[in-house]
């Protein structure tokens, strides 16, 4: 059906309103009963999630198994099973949710199909053992609304993920998609859609944080034959997956609102500049963008208006410096993914020197809908300066790790103790690297830190595209420091000498520090070259990559310090400053060790006490994970 106005929008919207309305019900109302057939239910859905994260671990087998019980026992038509993007509880995946009863089964295996469709819905009893365990109370949860990692959440972003089935069109449209495009189109300028974006007070979510209103007027106001909109999804930040995880599961979205924006820009051309490490990603926009020209909601005269708006994706290699967007248009353009001094920017003269507007995945999932609720929804969520919610990636030494959304403004320690469900191990938090290799790490007097742009900023960290890595006592901050920065110094292209020659020094005085040849005048010069960096490189990659080592010279000078004077990782991460000694006493001389020792550094004979050799001693650990008798030491 080609939709050519909105009544046809309605119409759609209206044979899918049903199935939705159910989940949507479910979602809204507690219930402790199970729903199964045997209890009359009329309709039951299987929500399974089909991110990236669940599909490795089987989740596609455990859909298809499921419809084949459901043919078996003859009950397809009264249940469906559907695939969504992704729940955002990784940590407990794959996932199983039924509607209408709200059921929230956690890591659920193909071996437990037969289970589910037995127990749950022929007798209409849970399975007890699939559902979630509150670590707080070892209570069993099934109802998604009563835990903790989904309490202070408010998804706007993410509202469509683990939701609907981003594979058919019908759902996204059920859910009052593509009704922005139609109303911008049909009832305002472009001037007043940029205006609604403006004064709903978003900003780009790629890490800048610059307000996209103000980047969708500059580009509105260029004279050019052709401009370009351009989806930012080179996602590439180590533990990130926010992106990704909105494409694979509402990538509607993402081309309702290029298509928005290049109204209101005057632009006819979309390019998603999307990494090819991303298959699901992929495959998923492929099939939505065949969807939407077949319904007319791509292509020429789009709801019969003089617009016409059409989609390409383009491919990236990988490359960490291509998520800055003058080195992404120089990589669509066929050129090494090298960036250029601004001004102009890629809003007067981007891609083939036509005005383009960039935006990433996560800024564009939230046009529609503050198109379609208002600006002032929108701004009364937040804070003062960063209005709205953000995304994150938790991951690291956390018990809940996944994506979650969050109004800006909510604190640090409500993400990681309330959210994030505290420290794996019941260990103590030590830091949280917030905005990937290019952000900072926060320590425990940051923790009532409220999560927004200039906060962040103001603490040496940034939001950058938003990935939040937890550490816990057992992480050496110089090891982390000097982690990031390996990762940088291999992303950079090497254009500018601060970033190319410099972060290589900043690498080799991290190397000695951890090789124990540091010294105190080894910490001066981090310091003196980490700032002369992020005042002379040429773009964000180079600007912000000293960030890492600079906070966490700042928030654990004594650490920096125990391993230059000392020569001592009170984390025992460094190697090199490790001494291994096996206690007289406890060992046995089974000769384990002996016989495992790859540097031949251990002596002693059977049933005596062995010793080892420091000088020839590599510190690789395979003496204590051999040792039954927890006789090494190591110090």
């Amino acid at each position: 059906m080609e939709i050519r106005t909105i009544q046809h929008l309605n119409t759609i919207r209206k044979k899918a309103e049903s199935a939705l309305q159910l989940r949507q019900q479910s979602n809204e109302t507690v219930t402790e009963q199970c729903c199964g057939l045997a209890c009359g239910t009329e309709q039951l859905q299987l929500l399974i999630c089909g991110g990236t994260g669940c599909k490795a671990s089987a989740s596609h087998v455990i859909a298809e198994k499921l419809q084949q019980a459901l043919e078996n026992n003859h009950i397809t038509d009264r249940v469906n099973v559907i695939t969504t993007g992704c729940f955002g509880f990784c940590e407990k995946g794959p996932i199983v949710k039924i509607i209408p009863d709200n059921t929230f089964y956690t890591q659920v295996t193909p071996e437990d199909v037969d289970e589910i469709v037995q127990e749950h819905l022929m007798n209409g009893r849970k399975v007890e053992r699939l559902l979630y365990i509150d670590p707080k109370t070892n209570n069993t949860v099934s109802d998604s609304k009563h835990m903790d990692f989904y309490r202070k959440q408010l998804r706007i972003a993410l509202r469509n993920c683990g939701f609907i089935d981003p594979e058919k069109i019908e759902e996204y449209i059920g859910l009052n998609g593509y009704m922005a495009l139609a109303d911008s189109l049909l009832h305002k300028s472009p001037e007043e859609v940029i205006h609604v974006i403006k004064c709903s007070g978003l900003r780009g979510r790629g890490g800048g944080g610059f307000p996209t209103g103000k980047k969708w007027e500059l580009a509105g106001k260029q004279q050019s034959d052709i401009k370009y909109v351009v989806c930012n999804a080179d996602e590439g930040d180590p533990g990130a997956f926010m992106d990704r995880s909105i494409m694979e599961g509402d990538p509607h979205s993402i081309i309702e609102a290029m298509a928005i924006c290049g109204y209101a820009i005057g632009s006819s051309k979309g390019l998603v500049y999307i990494r090819a490490e991303y298959p699901l990603a992929i495959q998923r926009l492929k099939i939505a963008i065949a969807q939407a020209r077949e319904y007319g909601l791509l292509g020429q005269h789009i709801f019969n208006t003089d617009f016409s708006f059409d989609i390409e994706i383009r491919y990236g290699a990988g490359a960490f410096v291509c998520g800055e967007e003058t080195a992404l248009i120089h990589s669509m353009e066929g050129k090494r993914g090298e960036p250029t001094l601004k001004p102009p920017f890629p809003a007067e003269s981007g891609y083939l020197g036509k005005p383009t507007d960039v935006n990433n995945v996560e800024t564009l999932a939230n046009i529609p809908i503050i198109l379609t609720k208002g600006a002032d929804w929108f701004s009364s969520i937040g804070t003062e300066h960063s209005k709205g919610t953000k995304v994150f990636a938790l991951a690291g030494k956390i018990n809940n790790v996944g994506l979650i959304e969050v109004p800006m403004g909510t604190t640090l320690r409500e993400v990681i103790y309330e959210i994030g469900g505290g420290i794996q191990g019941g260990k103590k938090f030590k830091a949280v690297q917030t905005g990937g290799p290019s952000g900072g790490c926060l320590t425990e007097k940051h923790l009532d830190t409220p999560i927004d742009f200039d906060n962040l900023l103001a603490e040496g960290s940034m939001m950058g595209s938003g990935g939040m890595i937890v550490m816990d006592e057992e992480d050496c901050m110089v090891s982390v420091a000097r982690f990031y920065l390996d990762f940088t110094v291999e992303e950079s292209c090497g254009k500018c000498t601060p970033c190319r020659i410099g972060n290589k020094r900043l690498l080799e005085i991290l190397n000695k520090i951890t090789e124990g040849r540091g010294t105190e005048k080894d910490l001066r010069t981090l310091s003196v070259l980490g700032q002369v960096i992020k005042d002379t490189a040429l773009c964000g990659l180079g600007q912000t990559s000293p960030n890492p080592v600079l906070s966490t010279l700042n928030n654990f000078k004594d650490e920096y310090l125990e391993h230059v004077k000392d020569k001592v990782c009170r984390a025992r991460q460094c190697k090199s400053l490790l001494t291994y000694t096996i206690h007289p006493e406890l060992c046995t001389g089974c000769h384990l060790c002996f016989k495992y020792c790859p540097a031949d550094a251990i002596r002693g004979d059977v049933r005596k006490p062995h010793i080892i050799n420091p000088d020839k001693c590599i510190k690789c650990g395979m003496c204590m994970a051999r040792c039954k008798f927890k006789a090494i030491n190591v110090c």
